[in-house]
C-alpha cells in the first residue's frame, strides 16, 4: 500500500506539472489528462492512505482496539468521505476517458473543424460539469436508500458501500441503486469503445490513402489528419482498454454483492487492481509520448540545450578575422 501510495502521487504530480505547466500541453486533450491525473492523485493522497493506515493499526492493536476504529467519533467516520471520493474519481476517470475518445474522434474525422468544436472553454466546462456529476452520483445511494451504508471492509481493505438490513434491503430500491454505479461505467465504456472503433475505421482509411500518395488525386486531400493525431488516438485508446482491463473485476464484484454473493479474498484483488490503474496512465504517457519524456526530464533534470554546429561562415566573430586576412592579403599582392 506504501508503495502505491508513492507510485501514485508521484507519477500523477509530474503528470500534473506537465500539462499544466508548458504551454505545449495547454490544450484541451492536455487539460482532459490533467483531470485524469487529479482523479488518480486524489486516489493515492486520500483512499490508499486510510487503507494504510487501517492495516497498519490492526498490526499493532489489539482485536477490541481494531474495532474501535471503526466507530464514528462525534457522528462522523472517515469511510462517509473516503468511500465517496473512491466512487467519484473512478466515475471521474471512466468519463474523462470518454471525453477523451470523443477529443480524438473530431480531430481524426473532423480535423479542419477540430478548432471550433473543441475550445478550451468547452473542455474546461466539460470537466467542472463531469466533476459535478460523478461526486453526485457517488453519494446517490446514502441520500436516495436507507438501506446503504458505508463501512471498512476487512476484505477488500476499503470503504464499501453495504447494505444494512441483509436480504430485505436487497429487495427494496438499494437492489437498484447499487446497481446505478456499474450501469453508469458500462454505459460510458461501451460508448467509448463505440467511438474508438468509429475513430480507428477512419484511420486505417487514411492510411491506405497514405499509401496511395503517388496518385495526384491523393495528394490533392487536405483534410487527413496528422501522424501526431493519429498517435494520440492510438494512447486513448490504450488507457480505455487499461482501464476496462482494472474495472472489469470491480463490476463483477459489485453485480455479485447485490445478488448477494459473498466474495471476501475476490474483492481484495477487485478493488486493488482498480486502485493500481492510478499508477498506469503515466506509465502509458511516457512509452507513448516522446514530448512528455522530453518535459519530464526537464523537470528533474533541467533543460538541456543542444549543441549547435559551428560553421566558420555562420560565425560572425570568424568571418570579421577572415574578412580581415583576406584585405591584408590583397593589399600586399597590390603593393
Amino acid at each position: 500500500m506504501i508503495a502505491f501510495i508513492v507510485a501514485i502521487i508521484l507519477g500523477n504530480v509530474v503528470s500534473l506539472l506537465v500539462f499544466l505547466g508548458s504551454k505545449l500541453f495547454r490544450t484541451p486533450q492536455g487539460y482532459l489528462k490533467a483531470s485524469l491525473a487529479l482523479a488518480d492523485l486524489a486516489v493515492g493522497v486520500l483512499v490508499v492512505p486510510y487503507s494504510a493506515y487501517r492495516e497498519i493499526a490492526t498490526l499493532f492493536q489489539e482485536k477490541d482496539c481494531n474495532e474501535a476504529l471503526s466507530t464514528a467519533v462525534w457522528g462522523f467516520h472517515p469511510c462517509h468521505v473516503i468511500g465517496p471520493v473512491f466512487a467519484g474519481c473512478t466515475f471521474v476517470s471512466i468519463t474523462t476517458i470518454f471525453l477523451l475518445c470523443i477529443e480524438r474522434s473530431i480531430t481524426v474525422l473532423k480535423p479542419l473543424h477540430k478548432n471550433l468544436f473543441v475550445t478550451k472553454k468547452r473542455t474546461i466546462a466539460l470537466i467542472a460539469f463531469s466533476w459535478l456529476l460523478c461526486f453526485f452520483l457517488a453519494v446517490v445511494p446514502l441520500l436516495f436508500s436507507q438501506n446503504i451504508l458505508l463501512h471498512y471492509s476487512p476484505c477488500s481493505k476499503m470503504c464499501n458501500y453495504v447494505f444494512s438490513t441483509g436480504e430485505s434491503a436487497r429487495t427494496s430500491t438499494g437492489w437498484n441503486v447499487i446497481l446505478l454505479f456499474p450501469t453508469f461505467d458500462f454505459s460510458l465504456l461501451g460508448g467509448t469503445f463505440v467511438i474508438n472503433l468509429i475513430t480507428f475505421a477512419a484511420i486505417r482509411q487514411f492510411s491506405k490513402a497514405r499509401k496511395q500518395l503517388a496518385q495526384p488525386k491523393v495528394q490533392s486531400i487536405s483534410n487527413r489528419p496528422s501522424f501526431s493525431d493519429i498517435k494520440a488516438a492510438k494512447t486513448i485508446a490504450i488507457l480505455t482498454v487499461s482501464f476496462s482491463a482494472c474495472f472489469g473485476p470491480i463490476a463483477v464484484f459489485v453485480v455479485g454483492s447485490v445478488l448477494g454473493y459473498q466474495w471476501c479474498e475476490f474483492s481484495f484483488y477487485a478493488f486493488w487492481i482498480l486502485t493500481s490503474n492510478s499508477c498506469w496512465n503515466v506509465i502509458i504517457y511516457s512509452a507513448r509520448d516522446r514530448k512528455f519524456r522530453r518535459r519530464t526530464r526537464e523537470l528533474f533534470f533541467g533543460k538541456v540545450l543542444k549543441k549547435k554546429r559551428r560553421c566558420p561562415g555562420s560565425n560572425a566573430g570568424t568571418a570579421g578575422h577572415c574578412g580581415a586576412l583576406l584585405k591584408e592579403t590583397l593589399h600586399h599582392e597590390c603593393a
